[in-house]
């Protein structure tokens, strides 16, 4: 027995395919991109005994192999292809008990391809509440297959897939249905044409042509030639082939799977009634978000200001404890605020993805995705844009791959353009220090005004999305026409397990990704702001005693003086006073300026790129909200006050502050046209509202 196993999890959408994946692999999993394409990629390690380790790789969901996006075409490419390293030892088909007969359609089609096949039949804690009864032997026997009866919430039967892994050799590999008879004539002639290969994957690969223009089939040269048949006639056959596995699907059925329909209740009916009511529906979306962004306030105020100031703590005890120098200098007064800066932040994004994939665990995001479909077809696009927009408040790059399941190129383009306005958790950090330090933390009508404004930028981000698609399904010339279908799952309490992996999993992915940026920029930032080209820098002590000879000033306010003096005349002093012209009538100083163009790398380095810039020869640490409270103008005015803070945070709204999503778009769109257009079009309009918004409010 090898020490590896390649096993293949595969299922329809919402089978709970991912409870199986997180209760097989626990925490010992990866996230990536298949190599050439960016769908979302999710691999993990099984520990087996005997010191076998199963590699178990969570496919996109599809419902057949006869793919209608590029997501699903992952599944095709990889069943077909032998020489891939993720070839399957096993396939490991996902199913919902109350969902057999749909589901099964992807597992008959799988086992023609002679791949090990096992079958996991999920949610049996269902059965008896919706009068199920299961005849597995018989099942197993007419399917030719392994079956294990799994529930992912009780955590039963798991040990029974481990076990099918473990003995993955002798699962039978004999198909379920004979494909060939929908035309004897044609594939006789296949068979002859290629008597090397297997029928029924000649015969997907041909079909798949159909579907994708662009497939890169590996299976055999090329088919196309010996192919006589039209589209329209193998589209034909395509569909005498769907109605001869599901008459098989049904003779199975009629004997191993019976429900008894007085023991169902009508639950969900009731449920969905009022949750997609075209009047409570949307009231009752509208309450949910208020208490999410009321609890990311509330919950997290005690762990952030403890974060707060131990950084602050931790900075002040580096620089009084090491040796002083430079390496003292930049750890104190670069790397700790920088990173401090955005681990502040943990506890409300750790929140968010909390509460967003409770919504997804519970089975209510399909209902706001089909809600939201009626409003989002009168801007131009299909119902399926409400994932990317919604997945768009973890972070735009995955939700720009999420696309992909848009048939219609213009839907799809319109969506990957728009969804940068969404508000990113990259974003969250700019937002939550800019409202801590401008919004009265204040109750109105009992509930907090922060939570509010954090709540109208979100409604914002989206509301100008979906305006900005209404705009572009004017303006762009492209025809296309789609149909919008959507799956209701069953309702469900949250699995605590799943939703722990998704918030540890999210929140590190987050800080680690974030958190290289900062380190990096910390220290380039936190060199050239202790550092100058001009005498001036150099003599900055000199020249400010001199200047202040008769002011009777104290040591700390000389002190205090002379670090300013030489951050001005610093490297990143002197760039951001270049700059400082075009941002001042927005409300701007040039330390603002410097932080709005170093988080072109990322939204969220803003917030640490002001903590290092404050940090720079600060006698005294305190915590990065403190330091920004106390900067002033000249003229003894708060840099952050309320005209200024709400054009930041209209800014950040608006404006495209994100290079890796540019790189994105490029990629999906095969264009720099449109990521340029992004950029130029978002971070004009960002200016020009912040603009209008400062001048207003001054």
């Amino acid at each position: 027995m090898s020490k590896q196993i390649n096993v293949a999890l595969i299922g329809n959408p919402n089978t709970g395919k991912t409870s199986v994946f997180n209760a097989l692999t626990g925490l010992n999993q990866k996230v990536g991109n298949y190599p050439g394409i960016t769908v979302e990629k999710k691999e993990g390690v099984c520990k087996l005994p005997r010191g076998v380790k199963a590699h178990i790789l969570d496919l996109p969901g599809t419902y057949s192999l006869n793919a209608t996006s590029l997501d699903e075409n992952v599944v095709i490419e990889l069943l077909l292809n032998k020489k891939d390293k993720n070839f399957p030892d096993l396939a490991i088909v996902v199913t919902d008990v109350e969902n057999l007969k749909r589901n099964l359609l992807l597992f008959t089609q799988i086992k023609d391809l002679e791949i090990p096949t096992v079958l996991v039949i999920n949610m049996a804690d269902r059965m008896s509440k919706k009068g199920i009864s299961l005849d597995i032997p018989l099942l197993e026997e007419k399917l030719n297959t392994k079956i294990a009866l799994v529930s992912s919430r009780k955590n039963t039967g798991i040990d029974k897939i481990k076990e099918l892994i473990l003995d993955h050799r002798n699962i039978p590999t004999s198909t379920c249905v004979d494909t060939t008879v929908i035309d004897k004539t044609y594939f006789e002639g296949l068979q002859n044409a290629f008597p090397s290969q297997s029928v029924y994957k000649l015969w997907l690969v041909i079909t798949q042509d159909i579907n994708f223009a662009n497939l890169d089939r590996n299976l055999v040269k090329d088919t196309s030639d010996f192919s006589t048949k039209s589209k329209s006639d193998l589209k034909r056959l395509q569909q005498k082939e769907t109605i001869i596995r599901y008459k098989f699907i049904n003779d199975v059925l009629k004997e191993g799977y019976k429900v008894d329909l007085n023991a169902a209740k009508g639950l969900r009916s009731r449920l969905d009634r009022i949750l997609t009511h075209k009047i409570y529906g949307y009231v009752i979306f509208f309450l949910i978000l208020l208490l999410i962004f009321q609890a990311i306030y509330d919950w997290s105020q005690y762990p952030m200001d403890f974060i707060d100031g131990l950084f602050a703590t931790i900075s002040d005890w580096t620089k009084n404890t090491l040796p002083p120098g430079a390496f003292t200098n930049l750890i104190a007064e670069g790397i700790i605020p920088g990173l401090g800066g955005i681990v502040i932040f943990i506890p409300q994004i750790a929140f968010l993805f909390l509460f967003i994939s409770v919504l997804e665990e519970s089975g209510y995001m399909s209902r706001v995705v089909f809600l939201m479909d009626r409003v989002m077809r009168r801007f131009g696009l299909s119902g399926k844009s409400v994932v990317p927009l919604i997945s768009g408040t973890a972070c735009a790059i995955p939700a720009v791959m999420a696309t992909r399941n848009i048939e219609s190129w213009k839907e799809r383009l319109i969506t990957i353009l728009v969804t940068p306005f969404t508000t990113c958790s990259a974003r969250l950090p700019v937002y939550l220090i800019i409202i801590a330090l401008v919004i009265p933390d204040t109750t109105y009508l009992g509930l907090n005004v922060q939570g509010l404004t954090l709540m109208l930028l979100y409604l914002l981000g989206f509301g100008t999305a979906v305006f900005s698609a209404w705009a572009l399904n004017k303006v762009l010339k492209i025809k296309s026409r789609s149909f919008f279908v959507v799956e209701m799952p069953n309702y469900k309490l949250p699995l605590i397990k799943n939703v722990g992996i998704t918030v540890l999993e999210k929140t590190k992915s987050f800080v680690i990704g974030a958190g290289k940026i900062i380190l990096a920029i910390s220290i380039i930032l936190w060199f050239l702001a202790s550092n100058g080209p001009s005498d001036n820098f150099r003599n900055a002590e000199e020249i400010v005693t001199n200047q202040t000879e008769s002011n009777n000033l104290s040591s700390d306010e000389l002190a205090t003086k002379i670090a300013s003096y030489k951050l001005q005349n610093s490297y990143i002093g002197i760039a951001g006073k270049a700059i400082e012209p075009a941002i001042e009538p927005l409300g701007y100083d040039w330390k603002i300026g410097i932080a709005i163009i170093s988080s072109f790398a990322a939204r969220e380095v803003f917030v640490g790129t002001l903590a290092t810039i404050y940090s720079v020869g600060s006698e005294e640490e305190d915590t990065i909200k403190n330091q920004m409270a106390a900067e002033v103008h000249a003229d003894g005015r708060k840099i952050f006050n309320l005209a200024s803070g709400i054009s930041l945070l209209l800014f950040y709204a608006f404006a495209m502050q994100c290079m890796s999503t540019l790189a994105i778009v490029k990629r999906e769109t095969n264009s720099w046209k449109w990521p340029m257009a992004q950029l130029f079009i978002m971070s004009g309009f960002a200016y020009l509202v912040a603009l209008i918004a400062y001048q207003f409010l001054k």
